[in-house]
């Protein structure tokens, strides 16, 4: 199993969502709920089809924080 970084956005009417590590790899849909779905599918197709093609499939390397501020 392995475990790739997504970044949620959230758009005036829905939610989209890429994954840094797997460029082209995006998901949109009317709640985060699916459209992390959506998402998992997405990587699942995407990486399905570089093994099919005997292609190398990216080692995730983005990492994320949150940090708290003051304002």
């Amino acid at each position: 199993m392995t475990e790739y970084l997504i970044i949620i956005e959230k758009a005036e009417n829905n939610y989209a969502a890429y994954c840094p590590d797997l460029p082209g790899v995006i998901a949109t849909g009317p709640t985060k709920k699916e459209t992390l779905k959506l998402m998992k599918e997405a990587i699942e197709f995407h990486l399905e089809g570089l093994k099919a093609e005997h292609l190398c499939i990216p080692e995730p390397t983005t990492t994320a924080e949150s940090v708290d501020v003051s304002v």
